[in-house]
């Protein structure tokens, strides 16, 4: 959301249920997310078969040693996320609701509210993809890069955010500072 710079106005015309106020509060990694990430991508698997084209476990919470929102993120490769009858009515059949709606992008949410996921829509050629796949890689295998995040995401912490991607853009320079350093030139 943040390439169109980040307002109310875009907030509301891409999130479905508008904004929503929230305090992001962080867990120390919890293992357990890592399972909950391979239940969820057999479930996308089965739903969508070939359609599922890439599936990968995103987000603070795919990092170990990283303190997180306990929402497991997932991004799945769909080859147009705009022509949503092609695979919607599976994903909302196991129950998967949709949450932001931008071109080439979809977010949808299952689990609430004990085991939230969200899952995130993209052709798998998008830069975003890359993106995601690059800065999780770094925060993998860069301890001070990660601890860099970590200590911006706590630094972030303890407030009213209006909404969840406000306290996201907040951490963007960091975010971008990091992807630089990991090779990225978009």
């Amino acid at each position: 959301m943040s390439d169109r710079g980040l307002t109310d106005d875009v907030l509301r015309s891409t999130l479905v249920r508008g904004p929503t106020p929230v305090r992001v509060e962080l867990a120390e990694h919890d293992p357990a997310w890592a399972d909950r990430f391979a239940v969820r991508a057999a479930e996308l698997r089965r739903a969508l078969g070939g359609r599922a084209r890439l599936v990968e476990h995103i987000g603070s919470t795919a990092v170990p040693r990283l303190a997180a929102k306990p929402i497991v993120d997932i991004v799945v490769g769909i080859d147009d996320p705009d022509d949503e009858p092609a695979y919607l009515p599976e994903l909302e059949a196991v129950g998967y609701d949709v949450r932001v709606r931008q071109p080439g992008h979809r977010c949808l949410r299952i689990g609430e509210p004990d085991e939230p996921v969200n899952l995130h829509c993209y052709r798998p050629e998008d830069d975003e993809v890359h993106r995601y796949l690059l800065f999780r890689d770094r925060l993998r295998s860069d301890d001070a890069d990660r601890r860099l995040y970590e200590d911006t995401k706590r630094s972030l912490t303890g407030r009213e955010w209006p909404d969840v991607n406000y306290y996201a853009e907040a951490k963007r320079p960091v975010i971008m500072e990091i992807l630089r350093r990991a090779g990225w030139d978009g």
